[in-house]
């Protein structure tokens, strides 16, 4: 298996665990209401809702907050929200995509709007970025949960298609489909997960000058930071970066 260094590179400069902690916990919060919403409150029946549960107890988040946050979708006052996706092209042809979930889409496209304006960048025809990415599973395996050829022939028994050593941790990279049972299989073998997800992975990357990666990170950074976006994604070459 080949290692996909340029996305590990690409997530580690994406994540500021600690700043962003309280903003994984609002996400979070509302993934569990839309998914009741859309479901039911019980996780045996509702597949979504067992799917974020479990995402929110590999993020630490409190069994309290997901059981008040089950009581409170419930209610016919408590507002739904919704997943949407934007397609942008950043500077030096650079694909951005960005995740919200939100209960307010025209506020959401406006917030959208003015990072453009303030930061450049221009709104895609949807298809026009996310055809150069493929939405894959991710594990994150800390070093000290694992020895790393145990781990590395186990995830390539079952269906593994990158195998990344980090700095202090694991990346395996798998189709969308396999996340759950890759990481139920790495489980049993007593060995913990710290993180499953699904990300968008380029297909490709560009590159492109200092000057162009640099508004691009401004940019980026202008739209993790509002408040319903969840995820941000691009294809920039940047391994010869210091993260």
């Amino acid at each position: 298996m080949a290692g996909h260094s340029k996305w590990a590179n690409i997530k580690r400069r994406k994540e500021k665990s600690d700043q962003k902690k309280g903003k994984e916990f609002s996400h979070i919060a509302k993934e569990i209401i839309s998914a009741v919403k859309q479901g039911g409150s019980d996780p045996k029946s509702n597949a979504k809702l067992r799917i974020v549960i479990q995402k929110a107890k590999s993020a630490n988040f409190p069994n309290e907050n997901i059981e008040r946050n089950i009581k409170k979708a419930a209610s016919p006052d408590q507002s739904d929200f919704s997943e949407v996706t934007y397609e942008l092209y950043g500077y030096g042809g650079v694909g951005i995509i960005v995740e919200a979930l939100t209960d307010n889409k025209n506020r959401t496209s406006s917030e959208i709007r003015i990072a453009t304006n303030k930061c450049g960048g221009t709104i895609a025809t949807p298809g026009s970025v996310s055809y150069n990415f493929e939405r894959k599973g991710v594990l994150e395996v800390l070093k000290k949960h694992a020895l790393e050829e145990e781990l590395f022939l186990l995830a390539s028994d079952h269906g593994a298609e990158d195998f990344e050593t980090l700095e202090d941790r694991f990346l395996i990279t798998t189709t969308a489909e396999n996340l759950g049972k890759l990481k139920e299989v790495i489980e049993t073998n007593q060995i913990i997960c710290d993180g499953a997800t699904l990300e968008m992975i380029p297909k490709n990357l560009v590159e492109c000058s200092k000057e162009d990666m640099d508004a691009n990170f401004k940019l980026i950074e202008w739209l993790e930071n509002l408040e319903d976006v969840d995820e941000v994604y691009h294809n920039m070459k940047m391994e010869e970066m210091s993260i």
